[in-house]
């Protein structure tokens, strides 16, 4: 299978674990089963506006959505059953490098699924922990090599918080954030790519210039991955911020859509969970913010 991937994606991420029990529901530990029940049907209700946005007008054919196997098993399936293209991750939730949900017993779980797409996030400085960034290497070096092996996609999220040094030398997180943090994902890239990295589409953060989203899109590209892609990650932040991030993306070579999550259902869920909005209103709302990102990106 060639590496990459050469239409339009636009996914709709609730593959959310631990901090979204944690900070949606206010579960610290491990939930109880009644506990699990209620986070399973938010993860339902973020899937049928899913399902909705494409009867009211969301490109089938460039529509996807993320989930996870610990709550979305049902939805997970029933997308695939139905033939939506479907991401899940694989990296265990919560940690500052990168691990295997289910250790070496990975490659099972993908093949019991058989995503379209198999996920991974990862935060990762070159500057950073020394000690995290090679546990990250290894984890991440031998997922590629299973993947493609077994041709299957590989969708990488890379995240690279600043490192304090970093953060003061460019007067601070917005500025880090702004101008400093492209280079660093640049370097980044570059790094796994060095020993064998190779994934068909990254999942970028929001970049604040179009020159940058064509940096880092040569960067993914080079060395004749020329299929590979980019998508722009959400970050949770307002519309404004989401989409000024899109605009700056669509239309640079490699960039392909979003994957987009709380920025989409958050404050939906919050007011179905809290009884101020019905159930139906909140997958309504879910879909047509879902759409308008989708009209955002196309609008350039």
């Amino acid at each position: 299978m060639a590496l990459g991937y050469d239409r339009k994606l636009f996914i709709l991420a609730f593959d959310h674990r631990g901090s979204f029990q944690k900070k949606m529901f206010g579960i610290p530990g491990d939930p109880t089963a009644e506990e699990s029940a209620r986070i399973i049907d938010a993860k339902a209700v973020i899937f049928d506006g899913f399902t909705r946005a494409q009867t009211e007008g969301a490109p089938a054919g460039e529509a996807g959505m993320l989930v996870d196997e610990q709550f979305g098993t049902e939805v997970a399936r029933k997308g695939l059953a139905d033939g939506w293209t479907v991401a899940m991750p694989v990296e265990k939730s919560g940690l500052d490098y990168f691990d295997f949900e289910y250790g070496d017993d990975f490659s099972n779980h993908i093949e019991d699924f058989n995503p379209t797409f198999n996920k991974i996030l990862v935060r990762y400085n070159t500057e950073g922990n020394a000690s995290d960034n090679a546990k990250s290497l290894a984890g991440l070096k031998r997922l590629s090599d299973w993947l493609h092996a077994n041709d299957r996609k590989f969708l990488l999220e890379l995240l690279v918080p600043g490192e304090p040094h970093q953060i003061k030398a460019a007067g601070g997180e917005e500025q880090y954030d702004s101008v400093a943090r492209p280079g660093c994902m640049k370097a980044a890239i570059a790094a796994m790519q060095n020993v064998g990295i190779e994934a068909d589409i990254w999942k970028i953060e929001g970049i604040d210039s179009r020159e940058d989203c064509e940096m880092i899109s040569e960067q993914t590209r080079s060395g004749g991955r020329d299929g590979v892609g980019c998508v722009v990650l959400g970050r949770g932040a307002d519309d404004a911020k989401v989409d000024h991030w899109l605009r700056m993306g669509s239309g640079v070579p490699g960039y392909l859509g979003f994957a987009i999550g709380r920025s989409i259902w958050w404050d939906q869920l919050k007011g179905y969970l809290d009884g101020s909005l019905a159930r139906d209103a909140a997958t309504s709302q879910i879909s047509a913010n879902y759409r308008r990102y989708i009209d955002v990106y196309n609008a350039g």
